[in-house]
């Protein structure tokens, strides 16, 4: 590729540079992952916890208006809304939470914490959500920028002929935050505004435990991104620990899990959409894989300062 980016080779392991200090990383999804890792890695060289970490990765990009896929500015749905889900996991206690649909509310992740955090629940929806983010302090706020409107105006969806489904954006691009402390622990945040041009009410992979994020200091931490719909059909992110638990590296466990998003779409008579996993284990290894013509660049800590981008091999599906 012209940026003569490398691929992440198999059971790869992360390093602080110091041999006395204990081993810390961090990974996210996408170009833009690259903001998360830089937000994360700061907190985790301080000796803060692995979801501590994330969350503060997850919600620089939310922040960050040039991100058209999660948080402020985030790709609006049919109706023109920005609709925004979320999930937290930390991996010693498997506590979690998420929420989805949510409107008018920027930082979604962290109004997942609060939910994993303040309630008896996993997950809460729509103006549920708003209501109980609103009672948390959250300031309601537009999720609209001038850009974000004008792209929408221009690619808006026109109706789709009666007995066809609508015609979706080409935006689906979640950040998963995936991130190992000092003590060996693991966590994990995934953010998103989900498929652009999506259906008011659809919900994705991405506020789904087990879908779009799994985090457990007994196997490993998985993350997803890319079409949704095909990444709750096969199990997901849980699919990829499960792999990890059973003996597999990050790695393989996500080449596993792309394979398997394969045979979904060939016995559905489809094409394999756009989906990726990205994996780290307590070792601090990590794997990276998708689908074909997903391009799917990750961000990772190289030694305790610096950040690089990756690009994950591409799975390519074969019928039997």
């Amino acid at each position: 590729m012209a940026d003569m980016m490398t691929r992440s080779p198999i059971d790869e392991r992360i390093f602080t540079g110091s041999a006395a200090m204990p081993q810390i990383a961090a990974v996210a999804t996408w170009t833009f992952g690259q903001i998360a890792v830089r937000a994360a890695l700061p907190l985790l060289r301080q000796g803060q916890s692995a979801l501590d970490a994330a969350l503060a990765g997850a919600q620089a990009v939310e922040d960050d208006p040039t991100v058209q896929s999660v948080g402020y500015g985030g790709i609006a749905n049919a109706i023109g809304a920005v609709s925004l889900d979320a999930c937290v996991m930390e991996g010693r206690t498997l506590n979690c939470g998420g929420v989805a649909g949510v409107e008018n509310i920027r930082h979604v992740a962290a109004l997942a914490r609060r939910v994993m955090e303040r309630t008896p629940h996993v997950l809460l929806v729509g103006e549920g959500a708003r209501l109980f983010a609103v009672q948390q302090g959250f300031p309601l706020e537009t999720l609209h920028t001038p850009e974000a409107v004008a792209q929408w105006y221009k690619e808006r969806p026109k109706a789709a002929p009666p007995g066809q489904p609508p015609r979706l954006g080409p935006g689906h691009d979640t950040v998963t935050v995936l991130t190992l402390d000092q003590k060996g622990s693991l966590g994990g945040v995934c953010t998103t505004s989900g498929l652009a041009h999506k259906l008011p009410g659809r919900v994705g992979d991405s506020p789904l435990i087990g879908a779009g994020l799994y985090v457990d200091d007994t196997a490993g931490a998985a993350g997803a991104t890319g079409v949704g719909e095909e990444i709750i059909r096969s199990g997901g992110s849980f699919f990829v620990v499960e792999q990890m638990r059973a003996g597999r590296s990050p790695q393989e466990a996500c080449e596993a899990a792309i394979h398997r998003v394969n045979a979904v779409a060939i016995r559905r008579g489809v094409h394999p959409a756009r989906v990726a996993f990205l994996a780290l284990d307590v070792k601090g290894r990590i794997g990276a894989a998708c689908t074909t013509n997903t391009n799917f660049r990750y961000a990772v800590n190289k030694g305790d300062q610096t950040v690089e981008l990756r690009t994950a091999p591409e799975i390519a599906a074969t019928p039997r």
